[in-house]
């Protein structure tokens, strides 16, 4: 048996030059399927399991989750317990609904299962992403599972540099690629794409998904063949079986009591209430029907029934005549409203809405120090910008626990990487920036609301990012050969049609997407013609947030963060920063500003208002300081001498105060006019190099009113040398 478990079935597939394994049998063989996926040293173990359901949830309850172990790249957990076991990180919760959408729509209706999918990272090179290699490793662990699976799917991401795609680029081609497409494919078709651009044209967007379906085949070809190799008896399934007359009596019914007129109702909430009130008098006329009102089994499912008949009579509407539930043609953008500048002490702010999807983004300036720092497989990684989104229960009129959801963080996710290519560098704009989109009130499109309004924001806040930024959702209709296509779809027309296909960009290029398809047959045709039909629906929601902010704003706010750079000495930092950050650490509580320091002698310097920056240039700056020769300091006696005192007048700068300079008198001994730790105002009178002499002399026949005259250099006598600094000079 021991020797079963450590022979592994295995199949490869080539991929150009890399070689994609699979394997099965050497870990979790208790699991209903397992499989390790591998490319170069990149290793994940995904593994599917289930149980039967007790009673019907109402949905297929499919969780994935996605891990990635930090052992695997070396390294040990940042965090307090040094594990990783917890709250999954943004990029977990990210990857594991990019392996959850494509999977999803292939188990069949009305499975009866609870199914758990978890794919671990538990090896990973500095080349290889994990993120695609985990997608396929789960469409390879539930095809051979015992579990009914319309699959397989594959994962696979699509690079372009120099103008020639890339398949499944390293994380340095990565940072040259101006196209980031992570997708999945069945042999047939694209299921589900998820990417960023730099400003890249739809029809390169098209040809890059068709080269990345074409390339990843011999992935589909290998997990049919581990399947064969190794696959379990799938268990039975029995699709529920329609009750045919049931269903004619609620079409009878709900046709009787208006459905129809339901769903051309525009507002959503009424459209909401109307369709409640065919349900109710569904359901009392079946209850008072002695045919269906001891029936509990079946009337359970008229809820689902009237659901149907209602996508029925919405996509009938829409193929024969082109009208939608709120009236719209197929290519109008529902109306749109813009206002910036909403709140008074943000650093910039904007409300977006469209129809009746609003959104509320608002920017945040920080400094340096108000990045957001992650653990990751590659190292330590920072992010200078965030966005956030948020959707509250309130705004669909919903009453839940207020909890951060995966959607959530996939929308800000989104809206983030469609918003990223127009910023400025660091070096440009050295402000870390968050914006929050709230989604105050959605019918939807949401996601695309947050980076309309959130580019609005940005604007707003006088960050001078390169160009604004619009996003619309299209959608799809498609019974047999009639298609048609939906620009800024509705919530229903998402829950009722076969595509969610999210575009954002500039008025130049796409910079964001993701497309998620409940469909097989989408072509390349119909993708091309909703491409172009979100540019133009792009361009016209450019055009309306033109016509309230056309670019941004000149300065920043009087509440955000102000900044200066100032260059110092590198020889001088760490006096700046002192014994163990003594002295920063006091600048920056008595100003109130973060000062970041580099080795280079730059200082970025974040404060709060301009007397605290001033006040924090002015204390950094001391330190700095170079002596003058005829300006006054005011200095501590570090040292006594026979022939003077040593006196600081600058942080590490010392001068000599020579017998004759400390007083206007005759001086004997210096103990008689100072002492150590002593303060002294004095006067620069030479600086040599590194020696520099000072005079109080000088000083105090100022204060009195009396002119102070440097005396000559006195010549030394033939013979003897000069010994003009020999004891204790001038005896005047």
């Amino acid at each position: 048996m021991l020797n079963d478990i450590f022979s592994p079935v295995r199949v490869s597939a080539k991929l150009g030059q890399k070689e994609i394994i699979f394997e099965s049998g050497r870990l979790a063989n208790q699991a209903d399927g397992a499989v390790w996926i591998q490319c170069g040293g990149t290793v994940v173990l995904v593994t599917v399991c289930s149980q039967p359901l007790e009673g019907d949830r109402g949905f297929f309850p499919l969780t994935v989750e996605y891990s990635e172990r930090m052992y695997a790249a070396g390294r040990i957990p940042g965090s307090f317990f040094r594990r990783e076991i917890g709250r999954p990180s943004e990029r977990e919760t990210l990857v594991s609904r990019l392996i959850d959408r494509p999977i999803r729509p292939l188990f069949p209706k009305g499975l009866q299962q609870d199914v758990q999918v978890l794919a671990t990272v538990i090896s990973a090179d500095p080349e290889n992403e994990s993120d695609v290699l985990a997608l396929t490793g789960a469409s390879a662990a539930v095809l051979i599972s015992s579990l009914p699976f319309d699959g397989p799917v594959a994962g696979g991401r699509v690079g372009r540099i120099d103008g020639q795609f890339v398949l499944n680029p390293t994380f340095a081609e990565q940072e040259r690629s101006d196209l980031n497409l992570v997708f999945a494919a069945s042999r047939e078709a694209l299921t589900m794409v998820e990417g960023e651009a730099r400003f890249v044209p739809e029809d390169v967007i098209i040809d890059a998904l068709d080269f990345g379906r074409a390339s990843i085949q011999p992935l589909i070809d290998a997990q049919e063949e581990l399947s064969r190799l190794c696959g379990k008896e799938k268990i039975s399934f029995e699709p529920h079986a329609e009750n045919e007359a049931l269903q004619a009596r609620i079409e009878e019914l709900a046709r009787k009591n208006g459905v129809e007129e339901s769903m051309q109702i525009a507002e959503k909430m009424a459209r909401k209430d109307a369709r409640k009130q065919v349900r109710d008098k569904v359901m009392e006329a079946l209850l008072q029907d002695p045919e269906w009102a001891g029936n509990e089994d079946a009337l359970k499912n008229v809820g689902d029934i009237i659901g149907d008949i209602e996508k029925k009579i919405v996509r009938s509407r829409i193929l024969n005549s082109g009208l939608r539930i709120d009236g719209r043609d197929t290519t109008t953008v529902r109306p749109i409203q813009i206002a910036t500048g909403v709140l008074p002490r943000t650093h910039g702010s904007a409300i977006f809405r469209r129809g009746e999807t609003k959104s509320l983004a608002v920017t945040t300036l920080g400094s340096t120090a108000d990045e957001q720092k992650m653990d990751s497989l590659v190292g330590d990684v920072s992010k200078r910008f965030m966005l956030h989104y948020n959707f509250p229960p309130f705004s669909v009129g919903e009453v839940k626990p207020v909890r951060l959801s995966r959607r959530e963080i996939g929308h800000g996710a989104l809206a983030e990487k469609s918003l990223r290519p127009t910023l400025p560098s660091p070096d440009d704009f050295p402000f870390t920036v968050r914006v929050v989109s709230e989604t105050v009130e959605s019918n939807g499109s949401s996601s695309m609301a947050a980076v309309c309004g959130g580019s609005l924001a940005l604007m707003d806040a006088g960050v001078p990012v390169s160009a604004p930024v619009a996003g619309v959702a299209m959608g799809l209709i498609k019974e047999g050969d009639k298609v048609c296509v939906l620009t800024d779809i509705l919530g229903d027309e998402d829950a009722l049609g076969d595509m969610d296909f999210k575009i954002a960009g500039t008025a130049d290029g796409v910079t964001g997407i993701q497309m998620d398809i409940k469909i097989t047959g989408l072509t390349t045709d119909i993708m091309r013609s909703a491409m172009r039909q979100a540019h133009e629906a792009r361009l016209h929601i450019l055009g309306e947030m033109q016509k309230v902010i056309a670019g941004p704003r000149g300065q920043l706010s009087a509440y955000a963060p102000q900044h200066r750079e100032v260059m110092v000495n590198p020889d001088i930092i760490r006096l700046i920063i002192g014994p163990g950050g003594k002295n920063i650490k006091a600048i920056t509580q008595a100003t109130g500003a973060s000062v970041d320091i580099d080795d280079s002698g730059k200082i970025s310097i974040f404060a709060p208002t301009k007397e605290s920056l001033d006040r924090t240039c002015e204390l950094i700056t001391y330190y700095d300081q170079r002596p003058e020769v005829g300006k006054d300091y005011n200095g501590k006696v570090k040292k006594i001498l026979e022939i003077g005192a040593i006196v600081e007048i600058l942080p590490s700068v010392e001068a000599l105060v020579h017998i004759s300079q400390l007083d206007t008198g005759r001086v004997e001994k210096v103990e008689d006019v100072t002492q150590v730790g002593a303060d002294m105002k004095v006067r620069v009178i030479e600086i040599n190099g590194d020696r520099i002499r000072a005079s109080r002399k000088a000083v105090l026949f100022e204060e009195q009113g009396r002119v102070w005259e440097p005396e000559p250099p006195r010549r030394p006598r033939s013979g003897s040398g000069d010994r003009s600094h020999r004891g204790r000079g001038d005896k005047r």
